[in-house]
């Protein structure tokens, strides 16, 4: 039987101010990706999302990102090596002081936005995100783009390395994910977000922007919380995919 982790972005608030329904969403998916207070989130929503995780049975995982709340981590920003080392173990553990409050644990490291894309091509951001991962002190899988440097780096430095993929995001004939400000980056119709969530999770392929279709073999779906109708369309993702016999489970 084909399985698959059905992760979304959560947490993703600041203040009086909330982006994601993270209650609604972890009534539906399997792995919770949880702002770090770096692009988003602060003490008290990771606290809360924690525990509705734990409640669930939800596996939580830190989503470190570069320092930028304004620009919700997804401007590229260059930061020098042994910082963002520094920063990604600071904010795992900040969230497992919560995790584990909250009876549960970290259980794997995804980054977020601009520092996601930045590690798929860039080898020394990419070995300071795993330096950062081993400084945090537990050898956390890292949930990352196929054929990504960081996976490679992850896997030599003795992490499991897990594959992602992105029923809403486009595809360059590279593999890569089509950069947000291009047309056609963001994939808006909910049928077609299903149907590319079956495609993925049992053929491991899917159309390229450009047609072509590419390998996109993944362990784990992300369905973005911060998209219009994301809970309702996330319960028929999972639905499609139990119907078409797909077993829709943690990674981790």
């Amino acid at each position: 039987m084909t399985v698959i982790d059905l992760n979304a972005d959560l947490g993703e608030g600041f203040g009086r101010w909330q982006l994601t329904d993270d209650e609604g969403l972890l009534s539906v998916v399997t792995s919770a990706n949880v702002a770090c207070g770096f692009h988003a989130g602060d003490a008290p929503t990771m606290r809360r999302v924690c525990e509705l995780a734990a409640e669930r049975g939800v596996t939580i995982g830190a989503q470190v990102s570069y320092r930028d709340l304004a620009g919700f981590g997804r401007r590229a920003m260059d930061v020098p090596p042994a910082e963002l080392t520094a920063e990604v173990a600071y904010q795992i553990g900040a969230l497992e002081v919560f995790a584990r409050a909250a009876g549960a644990r970290v259980a794997y490291v995804k980054p977020h936005g601009a520092l996601y894309n930045r590690v798929v091509h860039d080898e020394e951001q990419a070995a300071a995100v795993v330096a950062g991962v081993l400084l945090a002190g537990s050898a956390l899988p890292v949930l990352g783009l196929p054929g990504s440097r960081l996976l490679e780096l992850a896997a030599r430095a003795g992490l499991p390395a897990v594959t992602e993929a992105f029923a809403d995001r486009a595809y360059t004939e590279e593999g890569t994910l089509v950069p947000r400000g291009l047309a056609g980056a963001v994939v808006t119709d909910p049928d077609a977000v299903v149907e590319r969530s079956v495609e993925l999770a049992r053929s491991g392929t899917v159309a390229s922007l450009a047609g072509p279709r590419i390998d996109v073999r993944a362990r784990s779906l992300c369905v973005h919380g911060d998209t219009p109708g994301a809970v309702e369309l996330a319960r028929r993702v999972r639905r499609r995919l139990e119907e078409t016999g797909v077993r829709v489970e943690a990674f981790a």
